[in-house]
């Protein structure tokens, strides 16, 4: 039989297994070479998450725009405005329109019906009474909407301002009353440009970062300091991926990678941990308050008449105010012999609280840190192989230490995590109405028998890997090779199990599924690949200098013309990331942060 090894791979995330020419009577005891196992460690068909950077910003929200152009036959101004008003989800919108009907969805988005009304053109008469400042205007400072409704430049403007100004740059309404369609962004862009350029370029970067903003299926990478990328999901919201930068994350929240921890699981144990919950917690069990001042107070000593620093005297079984006199058996005119529950079981159940939050506390945190540990080995061991591969040997492949170290870390993340998940699985906080006491305990020993199983071969493969096998015979480094070959199939098969009962045993027989889990993947946390670039940043950079440069003599500029986010020429040559130089003002703001950054700055 042909043994089964690990082989390299440049992608720290990627792990394969092939069959060796060598043929080891040892692996066949130790190698379990079921197909289905050897399928998980197949490389990546293709990521399923992309990470959009500046650049490729453009060619995301262009990829959407078309589809809907195409589909409805819009200009690029109503699909936006369309897909902004459904949160840039494409399948709601052929939804809507096969359940209502086109006229249905215009209406809700804010879009006149092109078939309903007349393309925009300007005013014939001479001059016009404009119905906002009651003014008569000539017809070249007037501009018509595509709603029908027309105003003067300067009212038009006013209200372009006060709206982007207050954050409303991605739906500004027409000004008339009762009319809820959505204004024309070349024209808005336009009028606003002659007055305040950087105003109107705030209002193209708002217009191209609803993108993400609006977009429940791409999020900001939430690392520090911000990268600049965003990453966008194809399928599961529900799911961990790392950023082209290196941070790894859970898409949902945006904490750090926390599965099988649900979200709200693992936001109120990171409060426990940071606030001062557990040292109220050791207050209540291990203090008493003063009966004057009210400060806790600490017994050192054996005797039950306790003085605090503000001079007052209590008695510690109590906590009743009482006077010095005392002896070692009982305090003058002071008596607290009889039994008060309601304090006892208070006391008792604050102990119990702190107890357990300790238990699992201080194995997540022996199993974090045990982590740390473990990531400087990889300095060490590519020591150690260096040593190996500059001896005469027949050892040539040692790429089974490397991928035993990766999934070294991948188990002991994953088993570091299912502490605090066990915390509020188990505990009174969240379920203590979901299951009954019979039920939660079977499954509670079933949980936590998996997790021993894991935690022992995860140690199992940390003690291995630690070897100094630089110093040992060829036999030894074989044996322990198969050894760490062996532990890594294992830790991966438990892994699984464990977050297969989490999902169907645990959270699936939940009444409300509001705990979802990031699913478990033996390759560890996907790594999105970047969405190509068709525009480069100088492109689109330019064709918006030359559009606000074009004048505004009333009505819409011409509609089928890119608007709000550059040109939809394509280029082979793909952009390259920096700041862009405003061309009005002279100054410089990066998309690689979000806009509330760069007003800030």
């Amino acid at each position: 039989m042909e043994s089964v090894e690990y082989i390299s791979s440049d992608d720290e995330n990627e792990l394969d297994y092939y069959s060796s020419d060598r043929d080891d009577s040892n692996d066949d005891a130790l190698i379990n070479d079921d197909d289905d196992d050897r399928s998980n460690w197949l490389p990546n068909k293709g990521s399923s998450s992309k990470v959009i950077t500046k650049e490729s910003l453009l060619a995301a929200q262009r990829e959407d725009l078309r589809r809907v152009m195409e589909l409805l036959s819009l200009r690029e101004h109503h699909a936006r405005t369309l897909l902004i008003h459904y949160r840039w989800d494409v399948e709601t919108i052929f939804a809507v329109l096969v359940e209502k009907g086109k006229d249905r969805l215009f209406t809700e988005a804010g879009i006149p019906n092109p078939e309903s009304h007349d393309p925009v053109s300007l005013v014939s008469t001479s001059t016009m009474m404009c119905d906002i400042c009651m003014e008569d205007m000539p017809s070249c400072d007037m501009t018509k909407m595509d709603c029908g409704h027309c105003f003067c430049n300067t009212c038009w403007t006013e209200h372009f301002i006060v709206k982007i100004n207050e954050g409303q740059s991605r739906r500004i309404r027409c000004m008339a009353h009762k009319c809820f369609a959505i204004c024309d962004e070349s024209v808005i862009r336009n009028l606003v440009s002659k007055r305040h350029p950087d105003l109107a370029e705030k209002f193209d970067r708002f217009l191209l970062e609803s993108y993400i903003e609006d977009n429940k299926m791409v999020k900001w990478c939430p690392s520090t300091p911000h990268c600049g990328n965003a990453i966008r999901v194809e399928e599961d919201a529900f799911c961990e991926v790392e950023c082209s930068c290196g941070n790894q994350f859970c898409f949902s929240c945006l904490c750090e990678a926390h599965s099988p921890c649900s979200c709200a699981m693992w936001q109120l144990w990171t409060k426990k941990c940071r606030d001062e919950s557990e040292t109220v917690n050791w207050i209540t069990v291990h203090t008493k308050p003063c009966p004057k001042c009210h400060k806790p107070v600490e017994k050192n000593g054996g005797c039950n008449l306790v003085s605090c620093i503000c001079g007052q005297a209590f008695c510690w079984l109590c906590g009743g105010a009482t006077g010095r006199d005392h002896t070692w058996s009982s305090i003058a005119g002071h008596s607290c012999g009889r039994y008060k529950e309601d304090r006892e079981k208070q006391s008792e159940r604050a102990k119990r609280d702190l107890y357990r939050y300790m238990h699992y506390h201080n194995r997540y945190k022996a199993h974090t840190d045990s982590f740390k540990q473990e990531s400087k080995l990889k300095e060490t061991i590519q020591g150690k192989v260096a040593i190996l591969e500059g001896k005469e040997s027949q050892l040539r492949d040692f790429s089974w230490v490397t991928n035993g170290l990766y999934r070294l870390f991948r188990s002991r993340r994953a088993l570091s995590y299912s502490y605090p998940f066990a915390f509020y699985m188990f505990g009174d906080e969240l379920f203590n109405d979901e299951m009954t006491k019979e039920d939660l305990e079977i499954k509670q020993h079933l949980f936590e028998d998996q997790q021993q199983q894991l935690e022992t071969n995860v140690e199992k493969l940390s003690k291995f890997i630690e070897e100094p096998f630089d110093s040992f015979t060829e036999d030894k480094i074989m044996e322990i090779r198969m050894q760490v070959i062996n532990l890594s199939v294992i830790t991966d098969n438990l892994c699984k199990k464990m977050y297969e009962c989490i999902e169907t045993d645990l959270l699936g027989s939940l009444q409300f599924g509001i705990h979802n889990i990031a699913p478990y993947h033996s390759k560890g946390i996907e790594k999105a690949t970047e969405l190509p670039v068709s525009w480069t940043a100088k492109q689109c950079a330019g064709d918006k200098r030359k559009r606000l440069e074009e004048p505004t003599t009333g009505g819409s500029s011409e509609s089928d013309r890119p608007s709000g986010s550059g040109s939809s020429e394509e280029t082979d040559f793909p952009a390259q990331k920096m700041a862009r130089t405003d061309g009005f003002g002279g100054g410089m703001f990066d998309l690689n942060l979000p806009a509330e950054v760069i007003d800030r700055n």
